[in-house]
């Protein structure tokens, strides 16, 4: 029935939005008009839902349900095409009112008059080619060619003078003149008064018609998704009173609309598992992934099937988000400000039952800074708020706090490398990732070759010069001069890694030049 219930729900218009402007007097006829179209179709739509043996569906059916005295009352005073403003017209219906129909009757006769009048004149006046017509300039006219000019009767006043001939009016012409004109006037004046009293009519419907919103606009999002669930091999999640989220094969329910071959990741938090430290490359799926466990609870508690093979969610109190990077400059506040409140508010808040959705907390200061921050935040929500979270970084000494909380497990996201190119893998994996591929994200960006590989010789001389705290990798090792000598070791030689980037037949002897010169560098370093 849903397939049913959604072609229906394409014909009614936004009541919630019509309500507001009834309450504000605010509303146009075309409001009105499509507010008692789509009430009209309010009883197709329950009886839609009948085989719907739900105690839920009953009710809504009841709650919206419109009211017999509103319905009538749109009905019979309305056109109905009503025009789109009031000052043009044509907004109440025949019937509704005596003295409008009279004013309409006299605009609606107009143009039986003009021709007996034209008729009349041409038998008084022997002038055949007479006319009786209008114009908005200079209104009612008779007007007669020059070639008949000395048939014109005394009772003819001239008008307007054209080049072949003359425009006139009569005491007649000139008193139906004034009716019509004062008719089209008194109409519009008329109508305008009706609607604003149709207006203050319609205001104790209001409560009414809000309710008729709310339950129109939830039987839209219950169609919805049954339609979801049904073309999108949704699954119906299992909530349980136990701590824990458990997504098998879970989707991203927008992202996997825009990809061909969406990759499934599985999620387990709970039951010992806490918090999941999330690294691996930028691109690789970091946010994605978590961004789609929220949604996927998110979905689950409004009732909807979930992307998932299988779901298994205990009962959330509030979902808590510090994604993404922005500033707010009318408060004066910068990108690190906003993060640190958003942090603030999830650290005050953010409860047992809660999930946390913490992506590079700390990134918008100095790397010390950072980290330090991230570290601390991090324990915080392990040790004080103790809600389900989901921490992603580069910073990779976040994934040492396994070693301080068994509530902690790492994962990763991974890439490889082909082929001078990298190809995310967008599945997530246990244990800590071991590089970012910075510098390859970089060059898929359209970083200029030169800079990233001038970038490489300064990544080998930060690490040989000790100054590993530039990079967001390791970089409070428990020994720091060792981890770099050891580094230093097991790396080849930066003038040979450089080598190895350069594909003679891809670039111009200006470029091999620069190359050139880099290269000279590295061995003078190396």
């Amino acid at each position: 029935p849903y397939l049913v219930v959604r072609g229906y729900l394409k014909s009614v218009v936004d009541i919630e939005r019509i309500t507001a402007r009834i309450a504000f007097q605010s509303a146009r006829p075309r409001d009105l008009s499509g507010l008692r179209d789509s009430l009209k179709r309010l009883p197709e739509i329950i009886s839609s839902l009948v085989e719907c043996s739900s105690e839920h569906m009953a009710m809504l059916a009841k709650a919206m349900t419109p009211e017999a005295a509103l319905l009538s009352l749109l009905e019979g005073a309305l056109h109905d095409e009503p025009n789109t403003m009031l000052r043009d017209g044509n907004v109440i219906a025949d019937g509704y009112d005596i003295e409008l129909d009279e004013l309409r009757a006299i605009q609606n006769n107009c143009g039986e008059f003009l021709l007996q009048l034209e008729l009349r004149e041409k038998t008084r006046t022997g002038i055949p080619n007479l006319k009786v017509e209008y114009n908005r300039v200079h209104g009612f006219y008779i007007e007669v060619t020059n070639s008949h000019s000395e048939k014109i009767p005394e009772d003819y006043s001239r008008r307007q003078t054209l080049k072949n001939a003359e425009r006139y009016i009569t005491p007649e012409l000139k008193t139906f003149e004034d009716r019509a004109l004062s008719a089209k006037d008194r109409s519009l004046a008329r109508e305008k008064l009706l609607f604003a009293a149709i207006l203050d009519t319609l205001i104790p419907y209001v409560s009414h018609l809000q309710e008729v919103a709310l339950s129109v606009a939830e039987l839209d999002v219950l169609a919805t998704f049954a339609e979801r669930a049904l073309t999108l091999n949704y699954t119906a999640p299992i909530f349980t009173s136990e701590d824990i989220i458990k997504i098998e094969e879970g989707r991203h329910p927008v992202v996997e609309n825009q990809v061909d071959n969406f990759i499934t990741n599985n999620v387990k938090l709970g039951d010992r598992r806490q918090m999941l430290v999330i690294t691996g490359p930028n691109m690789g799926g970091k946010s994605t992934y978590m961004r789609q466990v929220a949604l996927i609870a998110l979905l689950a508690h409004c009732g909807s099937f979930v992307p998932a093979k299988s779901s298994c969610i205990g009962l959330l109190d509030q979902i808590f988000t510090r994604i993404g990077a922005s500033d707010d400059l009318a408060s004066g506040r910068s990108t690190f400000m906003v993060e640190m409140t958003e942090a603030a508010n999830i650290l005050h808040n953010a409860t047992a039952q809660s999930l946390v959705l913490m992506d590079e907390v700390g990134r918008g200061t100095s790397t010390l800074d950072g980290l330090a921050l991230a570290f601390a935040i991090a324990q915080h929500l392990l040790e004080k708020n103790r809600s389900y979270t989901l921490f992603a970084t580069h910073y990779s000494e976040l994934s040492r706090l396994v070693e301080k909380s068994s509530q902690v497990a790492n994962v990763h996201f991974d890439a490889i490398e082909h082929k001078q190119r990298i190809i995310f893998l967008h599945a997530v994996n246990e244990g800590p990732a071991n590089q970012s591929y910075g510098l390859q994200v970089a060059a898929l960006a359209g970083i200029p070759e030169l800079t990233i590989l001038a970038a490489k010789e300064h990544l080998v001389r930060f690490k040989l010069e000790n100054l590993e705290e530039r990079s967001n990798l390791d970089l409070f090792s428990a020994d720091t001069s060792g981890f770099i000598e050891e580094q230093a070791t097991e790396e080849q030689h930066p003038a040979l890694a450089l080598l190895y980037e350069i594909i003679p037949d891809e670039i111009s002897p200006k470029e091999a030049l620069d190359k050139l010169y880099i290269l000279k560098k590295a061995t003078e370093r190396g």
